[in-house]
Formats: C-alpha cells, sequence, structure tokens
C-alpha cells in the first residue's frame, strides 16, 4: 500500500518537475536532470498502464512530450500504449513521428507495423518489418529491446504467408 501511495505522490509531482525542463534549441541535447525525468515520466507511464490507467499514462507521456517534443523514446512509448490500447490509427502516427525524428529506432518500427498490419495495411506493415529486420534498425532492436524481436519475425512470417512474398533472412 505504501508503494502504491508514493508512486501516487510521485506521479503527482512529476508534472511539476518536468515543467523545470527547459530546453534551449540551440543545445542539441538535454541535460542529465531532464534525461533523468523524462525516463522517470516513461517508467511511470508504463506503471500507471500495467495497472489499467492507460489514460494516465498517456497523459504523463503527453505532459513530457510537451516539454521535451524531439524526444524520440516519448513518442514510441505513446505508439506502444496506443497500439496496447488498439488505438491503431493514433499509434500509427505516434510511432511515425518517433521515425521522422530517429528513422532506425526498431521500437517504433516494431509499433508501426503492428498499427498498419491491424488497420489491415499488410504489405506496408510487410515492407515496415522488413525494415525493422535489417541493418540499423536491427541492431536497435537488438540492442534495446530484444524481447521484441521473435515477435517481429513471427508477425513477419505471417505477413509473408498472406501475401506470397518470401520471409526475410533474418527469419
Amino acid at each position: 500500500m505504501h508503494a502504491m501511495t508514493q508512486a501516487k505522490s510521485q506521479s503527482a509531482t512529476l508534472p511539476a518537475q518536468l515543467q523545470a525542463i527547459h530546453t534551449d534549441s540551440s543545445e542539441p541535447t538535454i541535460s542529465v536532470e531532464a534525461a533523468l525525468l523524462l525516463a522517470q515520466a516513461r517508467n511511470m507511464a508504463f506503471a500507471e498502464a500495467a495497472q489499467g490507467r492507460l489514460g494516465e499514462g498517456l497523459n504523463l507521456l503527453q505532459i513530457a512530450l510537451e516539454h521535451e517534443p524531439m524526444a524520440h523514446d516519448l513518442l514510441s512509448d505513446m505508439a506502444a500504449l496506443l497500439l496496447s490500447a488498439g488505438e491503431l490509427a493514433h499509434a500509427q502516427a505516434a510511432a511515425e513521428r518517433a521515425l521522422a525524428l530517429q528513422p532506425n529506432h526498431g521500437a517504433s518500427l516494431y509499433s508501426l507495423a503492428f498499427a498498419l498490419s491491424g488497420q489491415g495495411q499488410v504489405l506496408r506493415a510487410r515492407e515496415v518489418l522488413q525494415r525493422l529486420l535489417t541493418g540499423e534498425a536491427l541492431q536497435n532492436l537488438q540492442k534495446e529491446s530484444p524481447d521484441l524481436l521473435p515477435v517481429a519475425q513471427t508477425e513477419m512470417k505471417r505477413l509473408s504467408a498472406l501475401t506470397g512474398g518470401a520471409a526475410t533472412a533474418a527469419d
């Protein structure tokens, strides 16, 4: 019970802490403190979603994005939460925004592929998975989210069977 109270207390103060993040457009990186606050926001957003409070998790990410709109990780996390909620068009949009900032971000490609697949855009989803399962994108996925790789490979096989195409060598 104490942990839940502490988590609620932290989630209440995090938006105020995020208000303190000031980014200077002339500096391409953020401070260590800001990076830690953004990581905390990301972790708390997933904790809220895991407790069935997806809206609260998405709200935390939205607040963080208002203060750091160029953070591809925040956009990618938003895409993942929206995907898990079945908000496929919104997940697609968030993933595409993340990819505009970081084109080879594995988790964003993953979310985009599954959002497209869920919307019936099988050929485009397959193209995104092919991109995900090769080169820098694959290296990024293996480094940051290796648990997603077998799921992506399985989806690639499924989509290849649906479209009559050969699966990639990464399968």
